[in-house]
């Protein structure tokens, strides 16, 4: 039997114990406070759950939810990458003639109305604005869900003669559409940021060749800048622009999901909407003539499809190109060092970068880790960390570590800024050939139904022979509906794999016309 004393000392013992437990439980509980408040660290893995990895990625300063579903809050990382492209698309195009502009933003019923099949391809997207304060309007507004029926009655009044053409407008501005239950930030949302070509010709020819135009300026903004491969092709007649006399498009692909995506899209119209909105001009014989007309646009979407390609673990992997911040240069002080020589280094290196027009900053944050820091930066995407520690200062030298593939390299400090561009460039090249393997893996060549099944299923993007038979495709999405979406044409590719002669339609055993990829898409 213990005795008093005894009895004491295990009480004391316990109280250390407990006091252990719950300092423990405290660390834990702050370090899951921390977790919760920094957002470091990813809860899903990309492979695993794609739709909440996606979701968690776009929060990385890329956008905020707002509190309207499909509306989101562009936030400054994600503004900058859209103004970078901008930079870029609006110098080329003004190359080609074109001049920016603005409409407003709202539509009347009576012009809304006036081209048919326009707006039936639009109705159910359409917002419209029914009450002014406590008052109902009289007649309601539409807000536009793209702008031909805005801008087309004006240039039936600024176009008189064939002096007046070509027409070229542009304008930077957002757009309304209100159908769909799952909205996904960037790549479907109620609005979004855009550009909008509108241009009028003389002839069909001048119309086709600037469709191409615009086609290869959308490549270059998903190849050169977004690092994304894309397919340039032709829609087909049930996919095309409502309206229109043909679409043409590049489609990009995302692996992890099996899903393509209209990445941008340039419309031949035809004179349907020349006729509807009596677009006539005196041509240089006197005779009355119908304008021929074209619309272009790309989005906001190109961001998604950017994170969606390109996204790992850690989260954003952005291409240099792009990247608001190219390059983030990190102090790594150990105890004894030489702290303020080190963040004096950080501020030359990081000076001697944006001088030389690289993006880049300095993290001299004394709150947090460098290895806090590290993963921050890796989430947010930045192309190139630099790191300087005690080592690096004495040897007059820097650490670069590649967020594209985790490589480190020391690099001397004297030649920093032409190693940091060489870098850069490896990073663009690496982040396109990379993206470029994993979707080329995806292509499944068929030529019967049984093969394009079991492809679709896999989730395959598919490349087939096929009758370019409307009814055809119709059946296609209708056999291949589901609870994952129907399948569809994505485009006919303009570099057409040769066709065999007797070679049969997939769908419908008919002699097959042409070579064209198929699956599901967002």
């Amino acid at each position: 039997m213990a005795g008093p004393s005894e009895k004491k000392e295990k009480v004391k013992k316990e109280k250390v114990v407990k006091e252990k437990v719950a300092k423990a439980s405290s660390i834990g509980q702050k370090k899951k406070d921390v977790k919760k408040e920094t957002g470091l660290g990813l809860s899903v893995k990309k492979d695993e759950n794609f739709g909440d990895w996606y979701s968690e990625v776009c929060k990385q300063d890329m956008i905020e939810y707002y509190d309207i579903s499909g509306c989101y809050i562009l936030r400054p990382w994600s503004m900058a990458i859209w103004e970078i492209m901008q930079i870029f698309f609006d110098a080329e195009i003004k190359k080609m003639k074109v001049k920016n502009c603005y409409f407003p933003l709202f539509v009347s019923p009576a012009v809304l109305e006036k081209e048919k099949d326009h707006i039936e391809g639009f109705a159910p997207e359409v917002a419209w604005v029914t009450k002014s304060g406590k008052s109902d309007l009289e007649i309601p507004i539409a807000i536009r869900p793209t702008s031909e029926t805005v801008m087309y009655p004006y240039y039936s009044k600024w176009i008189r003669g064939h002096r007046d053409l070509p027409l070229k407008l542009n304008q930077w501005c957002n757009v309304v559409r209100w159908e769909f239950s799952n909205p996904t930030p960037f790549i479907r949302s109620r609005e979004f940021l855009w550009q909008e070509g509108h241009t009028a010709f003389a002839t069909k020819a001048e119309a086709d060749e600037e469709v191409l135009q615009i086609l290869e300026l959308y490549r270059r903004i998903y190849e050169e800048y977004l690092a994304v491969p894309v397919v340039k092709g032709m829609k087909s007649e049930n996919e095309k622009f409502a309206g229109g006399l043909y679409t043409t498009s590049v489609e990009a692909f995302i692996p992890n999901t099996g899903r393509g995506v209209q990445g941008a899209t340039s419309h031949c119209l035809g004179q349907n909407f020349a006729k509807m909105f009596e677009i006539n001009y005196e041509n240089e014989k006197a005779e009355t003539a119908m304008v021929w007309q074209n619309s272009w646009a790309y989005s906001t979407r190109t961001i998604g499809v950017m994170i969606m390609t390109h996204g790992d673990d850690k989260g954003l992997v952005l291409p240099p190109k792009v990247a608001s911040v190219q390059v983030v240069v990190i102090p790594v002080p150990y105890k004894d060092a030489n702290t303020q020589g080190i963040y004096d280094a950080c501020t030359a290196t990081a000076s001697a970068l944006c001088e030389a027009g690289i993006r880049a900053e300095e993290d001299l944050r004394d709150n947090y880790s460098p290895g806090w820091k590290y993963s921050d930066w890796e989430m947010k995407g930045v192309p190139l960390r630099i790191e300087i520690g005690p080592r690096d200062l004495e040897n007059d030298q820097v650490r670069t570590v590649r967020r594209d593939n985790g490589v480190k390299e020391d690099i001397p400090r004297g030649s920093l800024v032409e190693n940091v561009k060489e870098l850069l460039e490896k990073i663009q090249q690496n982040m396109y050939e990379v993206a470029k393997q994993k979707r080329e893996a995806c292509v499944q060549e068929v030529k019967t139904w049984d093969e394009f099944i079991k492809a679709l299923n896999e989730k395959k993007l598919i490349l087939a022979p096929w009758c370019d038979e409307e009814e055809v495709e119709r059946d296609v999405k209708a056999r291949t509906k589901g609870e994952t979406g129907a399948a569809k044409t994505l485009c006919s590719p303009f570099d057409q794999p040769e066709l065999p002669e007797g070679t049969l339609c997939f769908a419908s055993g008919k002699p097959a016309k042409k070579w064209t990829y198929w699956g599901r898409s967002y």
